[in-house]
């Protein structure tokens, strides 16, 4: 039978009293260590370390950066985490071309601001001058000239048919948009939704507001049927089709409407 091997109190102390100061000392330099990190803490937030010191936008087309910061009311000698972001972002969606906004910290001293704007879908040509104008029919600060990614609206004076238009052109794939290049709105009688269109591929188009992008969504594939120098007419009303210039008359007509 085995013996068991006693140790004597005596015999334990020593190694007690080692773990116990082993375990305080690692209490300390916690303690310490959690000390020095808020002294750490309280200098940055109270000095310039803190302060803001780049504005980063992204997004943005219509507006400039001086606009947002301006609205954002962002100062290089603002504190970044007294900045409330969620007041930002209220401030700056209110403006009529921004559809959503995102503002963050990015540390240790910028704010991103980050910006998805309503597309633009033409210009609004009032008296020579010329308004950005988006999806949901809102006009811009007018600028000096076109840009040139969106087509010209002219003769809209029923604000309730120009909303529909934009409306329209708002669903229009980007593709077909940028090739138009002026939109005319021509009512008759018998249709106020007449419109007609003159393209940057030298075509004309026949039209109607209502449906306007599902129509359209024809029409390269009927120039691509077409014979390469045939320019005329094509019409996306009741139907699609392309009727050919065939005289002299409708190229002159043609010039002189692209003129007025």
């Amino acid at each position: 039978m085995s013996k068991k091997k006693v140790v004597s109190i005596q015999d334990r102390i020593p190694k007690l009293k080692e773990q116990r100061k082993k375990k305080a000392n690692r209490r300390l330099v916690f303690y310490l260590s959690i000390f020095f990190l808020l002294i750490l803490m309280i200098i940055y937030l109270q000095s310039p370390l803190s302060d803001i010191k780049t504005v980063a936008i992204k997004g943005n087309s219509f507006l400039s950066e001086e606009e947002i910061i301006e609205i954002s009311d962002l100062e290089e000698q603002t504190n970044i985490w007294i900045i409330n972001l969620k007041t930002i972002e209220s401030d700056i969606s209110k403006l009529p071309v921004v559809s959503s906004v995102k503002v963050s910290r990015k540390l240790p001293r910028t704010v991103e601001i980050e910006l998805t704007e309503h597309k633009r879908v033409g210009y609004l040509s009032v008296d020579k001058k010329y308004h950005p104008i988006i999806g949901d029919g809102t006009t811009l600060k007018e600028l000096e000239k076109p840009v040139g990614d969106a087509p010209l609206l002219v003769d809209f004076k029923d604000k309730e048919y120009l909303k529909k238009m934009t409306s329209e052109l708002n669903d229009l794939p980007e593709n077909i948009l940028h090739i138009i290049s002026e939109i005319h709105w021509m009512p008759t009688k018998d249709n106020k939704d007449r419109v007609y269109l003159y393209m940057n591929d030298g075509f004309l188009v026949d039209g109607t507001i209502r449906d306007f992008a599902n129509k359209m969504e024809v029409y390269p594939a009927i120039v691509s049927q077409l014979t390469s120098g045939n320019k005329g007419i094509i019409h996306i009303g009741v139907g699609a089709y392309f009727e050919e210039f065939d005289n002299e008359v409708d190229e002159e007509k043609k010039e002189s409407e692209t003129q007025d």
